[in-house]
């Protein structure tokens, strides 16, 4: 039998560099060229570590600026506005974990807000159940384009905000919000519950097969290859959860306000996105921390209320736009020292020699080199006459012994 390709002989192929782990510690799955070994959290408890020192500088500057914004109505007030800018960060945290960006959550919100003003006073079951079930069906709908055509979810995500911004568009002048319904009252419930599910939602999806689960979408190989149907359920459940969450931070928002301007809302689609990134969620999907949502929405509210103490025109682009460029170096950063640590390797295996084919399939001794003339085995006489053994010594100068016993 001859040898023609590795791994057709019946013997063992070389191996390569193959990690030393197990498949349950695979971040992704093996056969897309995942990467083997377990993420490492030490860069989220630095990162996060920095954005609650940079939430407690916030703090002590809004108290130096004005002490009545952390007090009373100014701190419910300011309660309801983190929990407003969380929900979006969440909802495009959401999808920025299944690797498929949900870019539309801007003007679902101002949607969203629009028609709790205009039906708030029918109650909440038609001012904001129908606007979640009508968010939810949204959310289904892109999720299917996306999964079924396996198209970039920021594409079509993109389509699905210009749907959106056509409703939007109807309308000309601000909306008075119709309900009577004042999220301040309520503003330590609202946190409480923001703050769970921020938190319980970072902690879940950082056990380690959920966050492979959530992050399936993400391309290891051909982006444009499908990653099954599990990967499909889990971005069609995000593209709906994101939806329902933009929808009601939108409707929040509005009640907060009393009136909601018709916009585009994409500037709250860029705040949104920035504010996830720069809590640690990777951009690429995948990875990302547990208290970041929490403390980047918190100062985020802290820095506006600041600059509306003092007085500063603050544009919702130019801050969207500069927490967002943040939130790419964290991205880098996270991908960086949040990825696997290198693991062991094993050496590969020395080549096998060759098959005979002539010699019935066995192997073969390796036929020595033609050697070149041999050294002669004594080395070079002299071409004078050589000296005689049985003749006069040279050096003696007295009789010898046997002469001597003669003449004896």
């Amino acid at each position: 039998m001859g040898y023609d390709e590795p791994g057709r002989s019946g013997q063992p192929e070389p191996t390569s560099a193959v990690p030393a782990v197990g498949v349950d510690a695979v971040v992704d799955d093996p056969d897309n060229n995942g990467e083997p070994g377990r993420d490492r959290f030490g860069v989220y408890v630095v990162w996060e570590t920095l954005l609650l020192l940079g939430f407690a500088a916030l703090v002590y500057l809004l108290w130096q600026e004005d002490p009545a914004a952390l007090r009373g109505a100014g701190l419910r007030a300011l309660i309801v506005a983190v929990v407003g800018i969380g929900l979006l960060a969440l909802a495009a945290g959401l999808s920025l974990r299944t690797a498929a960006a949900n870019l539309a959550i801007g003007p679902v919100a101002v949607a969203a807000g629009l028609h709790f003003a205009e039906q708030g006073d029918r109650g909440l079951l038609v001012g904001v159940g129908t606007a979640a079930a009508v968010a939810a069906l949204g959310g289904l709908l892109l999720g299917l384009l996306v999964v079924v055509l396996h198209v970039p979810g920021w594409a079509a995500s993109l389509g699905g905000a210009a749907g959106v911004i056509v409703y939007i568009e109807q309308r000309s002048a601000p909306v008075l919000v119709q309900a009577d319904y004042d999220p301040r009252s309520s503003a330590g419930q609202l946190f409480v519950g923001f703050a769970a599910i921020a938190v319980f939602g970072g902690l879940f999806g950082a056990v380690g097969p959920v966050r492979r689960l959530v992050g399936r979408f993400r391309p290891v190989a051909d982006p444009a290859r499908r990653r099954g149907a599990a990967a499909a359920v889990v971005v069609t459940g995000g593209y709906v959860c994101s939806t329902v969450l933009a929808m009601l931070a939108g409707a929040l928002i509005a009640s907060a306000d009393g009136a909601v301007t018709p916009s585009a809302g994409l500037d709250w689609t860029l705040l949104a996105v920035g504010a996830a990134l720069l809590a640690g969620t990777s951009a690429f999907g995948l990875r990302g921390g547990v208290f970041g949502t929490l403390l980047t929405a918190g100062a985020i509210g802290l820095f506006l209320a600041y600059a509306q103490a003092r007085g500063w025109t603050v544009s919702r682009w130019a801050v969207g736009g500069a927490v967002l460029v943040a939130g790419l170096l964290v991205t880098r950063l996270v991908e960086t020292y949040g990825r696997p640590a290198p693991a062991a390797t094993v050496l590969p295996a020395p080549p096998s020699p060759p098959v005979d084919a002539t010699n019935g399939g066995g192997w073969t001794v390796a036929r020595p080199e033609p050697v070149g003339d041999w050294p002669p085995v004594l080395p070079a006489q002299p071409t004078g006459s050589p000296a005689d053994p049985w003749g006069t010594r040279r050096w003696e100068t007295g009789p010898r012994t046997w002469e001597d016993a003669e003449d004896r």
